[in-house]
């Protein structure tokens, strides 16, 4: 009789049969436990109580480890096909198949059970009369080859998303399992790119990951997670007690420090106001004491989570790289800060997926203000007023196919400014009638002033060109030649604006009579509304808002982040979808810079209103209205108001 082996856990079944080599880094028995968030991961997968198990963390987490420990423990305790994917072919073959040759030798409930000699093949093992197939994502014929009970899927992110036209991998990978009812699919990864911002989980306090749109994401490991239970691993302050989720903003190193300096000095900040830091050497301790907690649940400070997670069939984890014990935090800060010191936006990424485990927004390695700093600049004024400092009004028009969003801004000396309105004027822009509420909002005064100068951006042409043959942007200038001047805005240039005669209709073709374009420089704009944003409090030249911004409004503002390229030159990345009201203050801007904003003297004042002009009775007791004596132009040469300075002409 062969006595069967007993009902365990992964982790109790590797911590008995798994042993690693005096020449690793920790010699000895297998300790499950020194990754303690790994194990809840194994034990669900191993549950039969999900169909998904996902696991969201960092690099050098040890992950591969836990996976090796479900293969084991399933081909042990349950022996059923495994397939295990890779992101590679390179790494299924030179990095995993001598990892499971490993555990499949050291294992002793599991070494007697394997086939050797010309059965055993580099892709292909049997073990316990089962096989465990070995792909990788790129090859479509190796994913749908065998049915599996059990299926490992490893780095998702690094995978095709479409495989030779037959799909999305994780499908094929799972449609191996229909044949078996208990059939699980484990998937492990660092994230890639995606904006996923923070919340206040309303019954725990807790700082958790918010549900981010879709439309954002551009990581599938982080939209599976957040299709399933979303656990967070929670660690205790050592100081006070309270758990926390720690991720990258927690890690702090004194300031100005070079990256050698923030690897001996880095430390974390416990969100609940310690004043004491806590060190890497704290944990050990943590890391024991570390527990998984889902939106909706609580953890008292002796680690009991009470609470029921979302129901899903898919079980869903997150963990901060900052919880690995194989790299120290030290050791993540001086990474991050070679990364960003090279400028190059890759290498920022990876510093931030493998070290923490989290999404990266493009720009995001940066000082990016948040939107709460952009609220905290509102003064108390209504929107539509108009300071005492307001010298003069400009606009900027953003065109959208639906709506025109604009921002009226108004200018003092050292180019200070202060929001006057904004809004969003709904409409078919291929048609006439929102041109029409634009024309009617540039003519509307404030505070006794008409806007001086707008700039409307001509990037997007409003209707298909067949159907609505005539640039209703150009249209619209063409009308408001005085006032209103299109735009097209450029990465880089030489000049921060240039002003270009265009010789086209508003069809499209070739006319006697031009269109002045303004053509800018993205970057030196939209630089200048950001580094406003942060204008040390009380000195001349801040950028203002009136009381109550809206939070749109204000996440617009910080929804592009400038990134420098490989070549060296810059570029502006969307971090929201919605950038219309930055395009806009830049727009807005750039008109101001065209009339000379930053040449104002301290001294500068605004226009007097002009009176009205006297009334006059003539012989026949009538009113008449007085006549303005003509001046002459200082400009012409005879007092006949000819315009003899074509440049002039132009500008005016």
């Amino acid at each position: 009789m062969i006595e069967p082996t007993p009902k365990t856990t992964p982790s109790v079944w590797a911590a008995n049969n798994r042993r690693y080599a005096e020449t690793t880094g920790y010699p000895g028995p297998r300790d499950p436990y020194l990754t303690p968030y790994v194990v809840p991961i194994t034990d669900a997968a191993a549950s039969g109580l999900y169909k998904r198990v996902t696991g969201v963390m960092g690099a050098q987490m040890g992950k591969t480890d836990g996976e090796l420990d479900l293969i084991g423990h399933r081909l042990d305790q349950r022996p059923a096909p495994i397939l295990y994917v890779g992101p590679t072919k390179d790494f299924v073959v030179d990095q995993f198949e001598p990892r499971l040759i490993t555990l499949l030798d050291e294992a002793p409930t599991l070494k007697a059970k394997v086939a050797r000699g010309k059965r055993s093949k580099k892709t292909r093992k049997l073990v316990a009369g089962v096989p465990v197939r070995l792909a990788y994502g790129g090859s479509s014929s190796a994913l749908k080859s065998d049915p599996a009970a059990l299926a490992i899927v490893d780095e998702y992110d690094e995978m095709l998303s479409n495989i030779k036209g037959q799909g999305d991998p994780l499908g094929l990978i799972e449609a191996r399992g229909f044949t078996y009812a208990e059939f699980v699919t484990v998937i492990t990864s660092t994230p890639s790119r995606g904006l996923v911002e923070t919340e206040i989980d309303p019954v725990s306090g807790l700082e958790l990951w918010s549900e981010a749109d879709t439309e954002e994401l551009e990581s599938g490991i982080w939209k599976l997670w957040q299709e399933g239970t979303r656990y967070h691993w929670t660690l205790p302050c050592p100081h006070c007690g309270e758990y926390f989720v720690p991720r990258f903003k927690n890690l702090c190193w004194p300031k100005n420090s070079s990256p050698a300096q923030a690897r001996r000095g880095a430390y974390i900040q416990c969100p609940q106001g310690c004043a004491d830091p806590i060190v890497y050497e704290h944990l050990p301790a943590m890391n024991a004491a570390g527990r998984y907690v889902a939106p909706g649940q609580t953890i008292e400070r002796d680690g009991i989570v009470r609470g029921d997670p979302p129901d899903s069939s898919s079980c869903s984890f997150w963990v901060s790289g900052l919880a690995s014990p194989f790299v120290s935090w030290g050791e993540r800060a001086e990474k991050y800060l070679l990364a960003k010191a090279s400028g190059e936006s890759d290498k920022v990424q990876t510093a931030v997926n493998a070290g923490f485990g989290e999404c990266y927004t493009m720009g995001g390695g940066g000082d990016i203000p948040e939107w709460e700093e952009v609220r905290r600049l509102a003064l108390p004024y209504q929107e539509g007023d108009v300071p005492d400092g307001v010298l003069f009004l400009t606009a900027g028009v953003d065109v959208q196919k639906n709506r025109l969003v604009y921002v009226v801004r108004g200018w003092g000396v050292r180019q200070e400014s202060w929001k006057i309105a904004s809004g969003e004027l709904w409409g078919t822009t291929s048609e006439n009638d929102v041109w029409l509420d634009l024309d009617e909002m540039l003519s509307a005064q404030f505070g006794g002033l008409h806007i001086l100068r707008t700039f409307v951006d001509a990037g997007f042409r409003p209707g298909k060109k067949e159907l609505v043959p005539e640039h209703k942007v150009y249209e619209f200038a063409r009308r408001h030649r005085r006032t209103v001047f299109a735009t097209k805005g450029f990465d880089t240039r030489p000049t921060p604006l240039s002003v270009n005669r265009i010789e086209v209709t508003p069809k499209g073709g070739k006319s006697k009579y031009g269109l002045d374009l303004v053509r800018l420089s993205t970057d030196f704009f939209k630089s200048w509304v950001h580094e406003r944003l942060r204008w040390p409090e009380g000195e001349p030249g801040g950028w203002h808002l009136p009381a109550d911004p809206t939070e749109d409004y204000c996440r617009q503002i910080v929804s592009e982040a400038r990134v420098r390229k490989p070549n060296g030159g810059v570029t502006w990345v969307a971090k929201h979808r919605n950038n219309h009201y930055l395009d806009c203050e830049a727009l807005a801007y750039a008109a101001a810079y065209m009339l000379g904003a930053q040449r104002l003297k301290d001294d500068a004042r605004r226009p007097a209103p002009r009176p009205p002009a006297p009334i006059r009775r003539d012989s026949d007791d009538q009113e008449k209205t007085e006549q303005p004596e003509r001046r002459r132009d200082p400009w012409t040469t005879d007092g006949r108001n000819r315009r003899q300075n074509p440049r002039r002409e132009r500008w005016l």
